[in-house]
């Protein structure tokens, strides 16, 4: 019992010094920030003060205009993210049940993936326009290559012999799908979703700020365009505060199933 309370305690004692640390960390960064603003040693404007930039970041949270922009990028990597997602999911899972398959696809899917996405953008603007179908694509393209080799790299970890007893079994390929590999493949599942999560949303925003009427990455380089830096300051640190918050919603919902399995 002594022994648990001195580890409750030590857990404890560990977290409070994370979170000071965390703490002392982010007022670093901030009074560097603010240093810099002041120092003179950029051109004025290039890194305006953070007293100039909060205002400006709830100016921009009180207008309904930038809530329908952020509506747009919502709508565009939402959609995108489950349409590249799945689609990673099933081919993932299909080359881990066809190593054959697998074996003529996987270079390719590997070079792709490795590949800057951006690169893709003109064709999604040729076969969808300009508006949110073309960052739809993006988006799509974006999540779907974390999401299939996660979940390729995950089936290859399934155990051979859960598999043979199921097929001793005259189970269907569906129902070994479903009975072996599926509650096998929740961990790489969601990592591969974590991170085609943030690259659809790095794909959409850099498909709004190169070419787009409407979204996040509109607003922001129609702000750098037109010289407001402390509104485009406003608008990245709205973007980083809403992939942090995804991020570590998508962390949390990782651990959860992974004590679950």
């Amino acid at each position: 019992m002594a022994a648990a309370d001195v580890n409750g305690h030590s857990r404890a004692s560990r977290r409070v010094q994370v979170v000071a640390v965390q703490v002392g960390t982010f007022l670093a960064v901030w009074a560097a920030w603010e240093a810099l603003s002041r120092s003179g040693w950029l051109y004025e404007g290039v890194v305006p003060s953070s007293l100039v930039v909060f205002p400006a970041i709830l100016a921009h949270l009180v207008d309904l205009e930038f809530w329908d922009h952020m509506g747009r990028t919502a709508y565009e990597v939402v959609a995108g993210f489950a349409i590249g997602g799945s689609v990673g999911a099933a081919l993932g899972i299909l080359l881990g049940i066809r190593r054959f398959l697998a074996a003529v696809l996987e270079p390719y899917i590997n070079y792709m993936a490795a590949t800057p996405k951006i690169i893709f953008l003109p064709i999604m603007m040729v076969l969808f326009g300009v508006g949110a179908g073309s960052k739809v694509a993006m988006a799509a393209i974006s999540a779907f290559f974390p999401v299939a080799v996660s979940v390729y790299r995950g089936t290859l970890l399934v155990s051979p012999v859960l598999i043979r007893v199921a097929r001793s079994f005259k189970a269907s390929q569906w129902t070994i799908v479903k009975s072996v590999y599926l509650p096998s493949l929740v961990p790489p599942l969601l990592t591969g979703f974590r991170l085609g999560l943030g690259v659809a949303i790095v794909g959409t925003l850099l498909a709004e700020i190169k070419l787009s009427n409407k979204g996040l990455g509109y607003v922001m380089i129609q702000h750098y365009n037109f010289f407001r830096t402390a509104d485009m300051y406003a608008v990245l640190i709205i973007i980083f505060v809403i992939a942090v918050g995804i991020n570590t919603m998508m962390d949390y919902l990782a651990r959860r199933f992974a004590h679950k399995t």
